[in-house]
């Protein structure tokens, strides 16, 4: 990429931005999530067919991402993000639209394929700010994705309680959410290829380099899907909880996520991004080992919360692991978040086969061993530790995209 060169200043303006598009796009995850009752009687699908159709959406990601990098080195950062993200939030409003399972398939392919391809736009780009500010942000980043993704799914639920038409309520939230997205890249970094840079594939496969690391987050989103999907089946099933408490423990790890990621980054600058996984590793098995052996509610949901606190700074240190690896950030990106996402959608199905031929305590007993994957490979994210080619000047910055 050519130099940009950027004052302290505008380093952290571009934080702020990047930080409002993480929002943004949490928040069309959180406004989906709460209408899928909705939608799927709408669509007149049942369960399983409900199940097939919300798979197309790990299906669009995992195809579209590769995309990203190609897209990115011909428009610039500024203009593919400014793109894709207006694609993600507008694609808001198919799902909805959907009168049946094939149209629904549809939708939930394009809606997958523009949430990946403006994931890795973002995630490249909250890498290239975190060098340039030459600390740790993508924890903090990922919490604004997290937060934003609560904010979604309280306005989703309020709209459902009114009784109002998610297709209504989902062009009205598309309507603000692309508008405040389009303002927020206004102030991101806009980074572009040097003259004599070679442009990537148009389809890139994962570089090695990020095999291992996504091989970490596919351990950390494997726990977090099964976490978000059976936690509440759990509790109601295992330990015959009210159904009131059983969602409030979803809801309670969802929070911890979020508080989890905003606070992190004070632990990745003070003991860096190896402990700090490894740390978290250690409590994700050791709420894994609560899930397991719980008597009580009381026990369980702290088991979850444990989970949650440990895995939640993984993913954002895999994609700024990611970026550093190798002479094309969005490249790694993609790769560390197609792993990601595989994982996201294979962990509720393979929790559930497992409970259906034993238990679910077994199942959570397979989540707790792939736990200790992240105490055990936590080192191949040294890359999210190196500092900054460059150090920030007291004036100015050159920043160098890659």
């Amino acid at each position: 990429m050519s130099e940009v060169v950027c004052a302290p200043s505008e380093a952290r303006r571009a934080r702020y931005a990047v930080a409002a598009v993480f929002t943004v796009h949490g928040a069309v995850t959180g406004s989906f999530a709460t209408r899928v009752p909705w939608i799927q009687d709408h669509a007149g699908v049942s369960t399983g067919q409900l199940g097939f159709a919300l798979a197309f959406t790990a299906f669009g990601a995992a195809c579209a991402m590769p995309l990203a990098g190609s897209f990115t080195h011909r428009f610039g950062s500024r203009a593919a993000l400014r793109a894709l993200l207006a694609m993600w939030t507008l694609s808001l409003t198919l799902p909805a639209l959907a009168p049946n399972l094939l149209t629904l398939c549809l939708a939930m392919f394009a809606y997958g394929a523009s949430s990946g391809m403006a994931d890795v736009a973002m995630n490249a780009l909250g890498v290239e700010v975190e060098r340039l500010l030459d600390r740790s942000i993508m924890s903090g980043l990922h919490g604004m994705w997290s937060a934003g993704a609560l904010i979604g799914s309280a306005g989703g639920t309020l709209a459902a309680h009114l009784g109002s038409d998610a297709r209504l309520h989902h062009v009205l939230a598309a309507a603000v959410l692309t508008a405040l997205g389009l303002l927020a890249c206004h102030w991101v970094l806009d980074l572009r290829p040097a003259d004599d840079e070679e442009p990537p594939p148009r389809f890139a496969l994962p570089p090695r380099s990020a095999l291992l690391i996504g091989a970490v987050g596919f351990c950390a989103v494997f726990a977090e899907g099964a976490s978000l999907d059976w936690s509440a089946v759990y509790l109601r099933d295992r330990l015959e909880s009210s159904a009131g408490l059983a969602a409030a423990c979803t809801t309670g790890f969802m929070f911890t996520m979020a508080v989890a990621r905003i606070a992190g980054d004070a632990a990745v600058n003070r003991f860096g991004a190896v402990r700090t996984v490894r740390a978290g590793g250690v409590l994700a098995v050791l709420g894994g080992l609560l899930i397991v052996v719980a008597d009580a509610p009381a026990v369980a949901i702290g088991g979850f919360g444990l989970m949650g606190l440990g895995i939640a700074v993984v993913v954002p240190l895999c994609f700024a692991a990611a970026g550093r690896s190798g002479p094309n950030p969005s490249q790694a990106i993609a790769g560390v978040a197609t792993i990601t996402y595989t994982s996201g959608l294979i962990a509720p199905s393979l929790i559930g086969g497992v409970a259906q031929a034993t238990s679910l305590v077994v199942s959570f007993g397979v989540v707790t061993v792939l736990s200790c994957g992240l105490v055990a490979f936590a080192g191949v994210l040294r890359g999210a530790e190196r500092t900054a080619a460059k150090k920030v000047a007291p004036q100015a910055e050159t920043v160098s995209g890659s």
